[in-house]
């Protein structure tokens, strides 16, 4: 097994696709409160359920990538995981902050 550097492992999509979830749904959030100001619904409307999947999406595509990687290099997945793991809790920080 070849060691692979952090640069090689960030360009698979197992290590892309979280992050680019992450930011979809953190522009989502941050966009539905510049539309429509932070706004206490009694009923959740279609973009928390829409969040609400891609935060499940989210997490299962870093779990197969936490699961992937270091079993095929140690060392070098670890600053990825890392990135997805703060990206990831900018969308919920961001719900939590403005309490949607």
């Amino acid at each position: 097994m070849l060691p692979m550097n952090i640069s090689a492992v960030i360009k698979q999509p197992s290590a892309i696709i979280p992050i680019a979830v992450s930011l979809a749904a953190l522009a989502m959030v941050l966009s539905h409160i510049a539309l429509f100001g932070v706004v206490h619904e009694v009923d959740e409307g279609t973009a928390a359920h829409l969040f609400q999947l891609l935060i499940g999406f989210q997490i299962s595509v870093i779990a197969f990538f936490a699961v992937k990687w270091p079993l095929r290099s140690t060392r070098q997945p670890l600053p990825v995981m890392a990135l997805q793991t703060s990206v990831a809790l900018a969308a919920p920080a961001s719900v939590f902050f403005h309490k949607l």
